[in-house]
């Protein structure tokens, strides 16, 4: 027979690593410390994105402090590349708000390279119109994460995926993303450390991946960040900082 009260020793002698573990399972708040600024836009102006780079025909507005994009008669998908290299280790946060509710996906690449390490730009590279085959099975290498979904050719899909390319490899399914419905401003933010990625949407956890360098080649350092949108897609952003990773 058992002894209950052996039992419940043995609980209570548990509960901290039960506690630690629940808690550990249901984060939700980024913990990771942040560096040096490197990179900081607050979308005052229009020239506030000067260097900036569009690939696909999308168009740009930026007017009080927020940086909108979309394109005309909702045609063309688009990619609005921020000219920084960013560091391999990083976070990074923004404000995002959908303006059109009759669908669009959303997007954020990172880590962008040359599969040779080029610079995305380098004119070795084949050219790149906005076409998502460009992006993730072509001549780049990066990570990308679809945070807003309402494709109205993929009805069904709600959840937010995290991909590495080249390859088009889908590494992680979270929750939903931003909701499809609403019209709020999100806060979004975006750690790497090394092969660890996380995105919280309003200090609500919905990416978290670590990248163990094998299975899809290595793990991807530095390179660009560039905020793509399907051609239905109408959102403005803002607040868009960038730190090197702190030190614990």
């Amino acid at each position: 027979m058992k002894n209950r009260y052996s039992d419940t020793l043995t609980y209570l002698l548990m509960l901290p690593v039960l506690l630690i573990g629940r808690r550990g399972n249901g984060q939700s708040v980024n913990a990771y410390p942040k560096g040096t600024l490197v990179y900081e836009n607050t979308f005052s102006s229009p020239e506030s994105v000067k260097g900036w780079v569009m690939e696909g025909p999308g168009t740009v507005q930026v007017q009080d402090g927020w940086m909108e994009l979309y394109s005309e008669n909702k045609e063309y998908h688009h990619v609005y590349w921020c000219p920084e290299d960013f560091p391999a280790n990083f976070v990074a946060e923004w404000d995002a708000q959908n303006l059109d509710k009759d669908g669009g996906l959303i997007i954020l690449f990172f880590s962008t390279q040359g599969i040779h390490g080029e610079g995305i730009f380098d004119p070795s590279l084949p050219k790149r119109d906005g076409t998502f085959a460009h992006y993730t099975k072509s001549a780049l290498d990066c990570y990308h994460i679809s945070y807003y979904t309402d494709n109205p050719e993929n009805t069904e899909r709600e959840l937010a995926h995290l991909r590495k390319n080249k390859g088009f490899n889908l590494v992680y399914q979270g929750p939903e993303g931003i909701p499809k419905d609403s019209e709020a401003i999100h806060h979004l933010t975006l750690t790497k450390d090394e092969g660890h990625i996380q995105l919280f949407i309003d200090d609500r956890k919905v990416i978290d991946w670590t990248d163990d360098g094998k299975t899809y080649g290595k793990v991807l350092g530095k390179g660009k960040m560039g905020f793509r949108q399907m051609k239905w897609s109408h959102f403005r952003y803002r607040n868009f900082k960038v730190w090197e990773l702190g030190k614990e």
